[in-house]
């Protein structure tokens, strides 16, 4: 989740100064860039117990320890909770998830390196407090009491709301972890193509990254519980967004989407306000309850935006947002995947051409089964598996053409060998896990913070 978006106290009085915001974000193929955001577990090595912000081996004073690299810290009410370096954050999750917002880099090399850079001093941080930290997509032991709350505004209010809204929500918050890629777009024809393809595959980067198949110890009957718990978090910002296939969608029509999606609060002075299902359009006419008078700024909108949570969410770039968080190695991979099917245009073209004929139905039943079933769930007289080897020979052919080499003359299509192995192997990462707590890790959860940890 995103924190307070930067100062832009332009009063907004207009819809269509909400729809130039997102085409602002236009640029050239050239200008492309690539951000990968991941959360990651943290936990005590001697019980296994997840990271309070207080104390010698809390999140704080991971925090503290991290700003030795370089990085600048971020204060809310004399509490540290983020840290900023070169175009780059890390941030926390509700319950402590530790998350690195990586900068624009331009391409799949320079990202690896990054998240291969983060993790070495995180490590060496944690090291030094006896802490660890586990990729995976839902905390695999404990329960949603035994999670910890971030001294963070907008999260009490979230906390708060939630559960009015769904069943799920709290665990969303605390219990969650994804990696995710945001990408650019270069006019609203390249945003729409992008959009349609990436949601529609969605499901299917869902099942290769599947990894939470444990709820407070025990198969909780899913491959991708992260991807389950979204189905009853908030269905009024959450989904496959059936419009975006729609004749005429483009930057308005998400607009008008945004703009139903109800509030959670505006950041101001410092505070977070609650306004917490109150509606942007009656902000917009200054006719809030809460705050008699007051419109909103194009910050208020910048963070409005953060607040919804469908399968791939537009700002002035798409993310992607259907992934298990992991361990290193597909970090790198999910990034990969993304541009090799987006950032080339006969890639593109391909991709699309897979996925164009898929009926409204179609698309939300992979939604809603991939969870369950991963790459084994049926669709067209074959599977998941199926769809997801022709995306990954896509991607590997887009990422060649792009020829972004390394030092060694490699080029990015390297990075997709975890996914291409899964895939082959027929066996999720979920899957492997399952099969090692019903076989060597004698029904135990534990040896996973052991064996997983990064």
């Amino acid at each position: 989740m995103s924190g307070p978006s930067a100062a832009n106290q332009q009063t907004i009085n207009r819809r269509e100064q909400l729809v130039d915001y997102i085409a602002a974000g236009e640029k050239p193929a050239s200008a492309w860039r690539i951000g990968t955001e991941h959360e990651k577990f943290g936990f005590r090595l001697d019980d296994l117990r997840p990271l309070t912000w207080e104390g010698p081996q809390g999140i704080g004073a991971l925090l503290e320890g991290l700003t030795r690299f370089g990085w600048e810290r971020v204060i809310e009410k004399d509490k540290l909770i983020a840290l900023l370096r070169d175009g780059a954050s890390v941030t926390l999750e509700p319950a402590g998830q530790l998350e690195l917002s990586g900068a624009q880099l331009e391409n799949i090399h320079q990202t690896c390196c990054e998240v291969q850079s983060h993790l070495k001093e995180v490590k060496t941080v944690a090291d030094e407090l006896g802490v660890g930290f586990l990729g995976m997509g839902f905390q695999p032991k404990w329960k949603r009491e035994d999670m910890p709350w971030m001294p963070k505004g907008r999260y009490a209010i979230m906390r708060r709301y939630m559960p009015t809204v769904g069943d799920l929500g709290l665990d969303m918050m605390t219990r969650t972890c994804t990696v995710q890629v945001n990408l650019d777009f270069s006019d609203e024809a390249d945003m729409v193509r992008k959009f349609r393809t990436s949601l529609a595959l969605q499901p299917i980067a869902t099942a290769m990254f599947a990894d939470s198949p444990f709820t407070e110890g025990k198969p909780n009957g899913y491959l991708s519980y992260r991807s389950h718990i979204w189905t009853d978090t908030d269905p009024d910002r959450t989904g496959m967004l059936d419009f975006v296939f729609e004749d005429g969608f483009g930057y308005e029509r998400y607009v008008d989407y945004l703009l139903d999606v109800p509030m959670y609060f505006t950041y101001r002075d410092g505070v977070y306000h609650d306004l917490a299902g109150q509606s942007f359009r009656k902000f917009m006419r200054g006719e809030l309850d809460a705050l008699p008078g007051a419109t909103p700024t194009m910050t208020d909108w910048a963070d409005h935006m953060t607040t919804a949570f469908p399968e791939v969410r537009m700002k002035k770039f798409l993310e992607m947002r259907g992934a298990d968080g992991g361990p290193w190695n597909r970090l790198c991979a999910l990034p990969a995947f993304w541009v090799g099917l987006l950032y080339e245009r006969s890639s593109l073209d391909a991709a699309w051409d897979l996925v164009k004929d898929f009926t409204r139905e179609e698309r939300n039943a992979l939604r809603d089964g991939v969870p369950r079933h991963g790459l084994k769930l049926p669709f067209r007289g074959g599977s998941v598996r199926d769809l997801a080897t022709e995306a990954l020979k896509i991607s590997v052919q887009g990422l060649k053409r792009r020829a972004r080499l390394n030092a060694h003359g490699t080029d990015e299509s390297h990075f997709l060998e975890p996914l291409i192995e899964i895939v082959a192997a027929n066996e999720t990462p979920a899957e492997r896990k399952l099969a090692l707590y019903n076989g060597p890790w004698n029904h135990s959860v534990d040896p996973i913070f052991r064996e997983f940890v990064y």
